[in-house]
């Protein structure tokens, strides 16, 4: 039987969520091809209709959890003023929920350990995602007429990403949510974004 362009398209996004939703639970390294096909509902054979291999399926699936970012960056920022648009981002970023959530949200703190052992193509699509942010960061601080924001936005997403990551490691779930607030007002202070809502 043969499928038109739009029932390929519609399977090879079934198997990149699901290979996200993998990488994100077990790590790059771990995922296996036909695992990802059996909860897409396919077969490891079907495999090869969209992939020429594992590494590319790792790639595109890395582009899938950044374009879901960019959407997550978009909600919390769209249709409000650069100032509360942005502090609505550092809280949903530097949430329990958020913090919670390890088979979504960020991309950067789920593989930052785990890509720095690649090679290649995931990790020039990683770059590349990361970029991204900054570049969405770096636009909204430049609206509040802030110096270097480039510079001021690396600074931010690293001590974002920073704050999740050590948040999802330590047991201690008061001590958990510490470094979360303790993040979030102190970024939330630098950017002069404390007036906004809470």
């Amino acid at each position: 039987m043969r499928y038109d362009a739009e029932h390929k398209q519609k399977t090879r996004a079934r198997v990149l969520q699901e290979a996200a939703k993998a990488i994100r639970a077990e790590g790059p390294h771990r995922i296996g091809v036909a695992g990802v096909m059996a909860k897409a509902g396919l077969t490891h054979g079907g495999f090869y209709a969209h992939f020429k291999s594992k590494d590319e399926l790792v790639a595109a699936a890395i582009d899938e959890m950044f374009n879901d970012a960019r959407g997550r960056f978009a909600h919390e920022t769209a249709d409000n003023p650069p100032a509360e648009g942005l502090a609505r981002y550092i809280r949903f970023y530097l949430s329990r929920a958020h913090r919670d959530a390890r088979g979504a949200g960020c991309p950067i703190a789920a593989l930052s350990a785990d890509l720095s052992r690649m090679e290649g193509g995931s990790r020039e699509r990683y770059g590349q995602g990361v970029a991204a942010l900054t570049g969405r960061l770096a636009g909204h601080l430049q609206l509040l007429g802030l110096d270097d924001p480039e510079a001021l936005a690396r600074s931010a997403l690293s001590e974002m990403v920073g704050a999740l990551s050590l948040a999802r490691a330590v047991a201690d779930p008061v001590q958990s949510d510490l470094i979360l607030k303790t993040s979030r007002d102190a970024l939330k202070r630098r950017l002069g974004l404390m007036e906004t809502t809470q």
